[in-house]
Formats: structure tokens, sequence, C-alpha cells
């Protein structure tokens, strides 16, 4: 499970409906509590880093934006705790290129932007056979 505020989803929402009609990405820090769910306490919007013809279907995040992520992470003592990135005009779930992509503990939130407005929202974590399930996702 992971947990975030009405106003990070708004920011995520938001950075999608800036971005489109290409993908947006970014890095989300949070605390693991003793049973695993995961709070998300900041958000790190990153640039897209694919070349410009691929952007409105696919993401990278630079191994330097990972870093520098890893590091405010740890002076603030927290994790990154996973990912999030937007889908335009294509459903919230995750493609074979994001399965194929993912690692496991992370959270994947992606969000649908449909004609520039977001709409659905959903969290997904791998399993232990690399396959990615539904992650409850908790709003406050």
């Amino acid at each position: 499970m992971i947990v975030m505020t009405e106003g990070q989803k708004r920011a995520i929402d938001a950075h999608g409906e800036k971005t489109y009609p290409n993908e947006c990405c970014g890095i989300m820090l949070g605390e693991v509590l003793g049973d695993g769910t995961k709070v998300l306490k900041e958000l790190l919007p990153v640039d897209n880093s694919r070349e410009d013809g691929e952007q409105y279907h696919r993401f990278e995040i630079r191994a330097e934006d990972l870093l520098k992520a890893e590091k405010v992470a740890a002076a603030k003592h927290l994790d990154v705790v996973g990912f999030y990135h937007s889908h335009p005009d294509h459903p919230s779930k995750p493609s074979e290129y994001d399965r194929s992509h993912a690692f496991l503990f992370y959270s994947y939130i992606i969000v649908a932007v449909e004609k520039g407005k977001a709409g659905a929202f959903t969290s997904w974590e791998l399993n232990k056979e690399f396959q990615f399930e539904p992650e409850t996702l908790e709003i406050e």
C-alpha cells in the first residue's frame, strides 16, 4: 500500500497535464512502515530524458536524477519509494515496457491524461514473478 495526500495527487496530475502530449515522470520519496506501507512525503519531478520523438509514449529518468534523489532522501532520512509517470491518451495501466524496466519493492504510479486532462490514477507493484499487480492507493 502507498499513502499520499490529495495535494500530492494534484501535483502529479498537474505535471502530467503540463507535459501533455508527452509523458511526465518523477521520483517519490517517503517512509516505509514496519508493515511495508509506503508513506509518500515528497515528489521530485524530473525531466523526461527520452529523445524527443519517443516522449509521447516512453519516459526515462537519468541516472544523475536518481542519484540526486537518493542524496535528497538520505539527507531527509527518507527513502526512494517509487516513481510516477503519465500515459497520454492511454489507460493508467503499465505497459510491457513499464514492466520490463521496473524493479521489485518500488511503487509505480500512473496517471492517464486524456486530451490534456488528468484522469484515472493508479499504483502498481511488481510481484515475485515480475508481473505488475495493482497496489492499494490511499489518498488522504
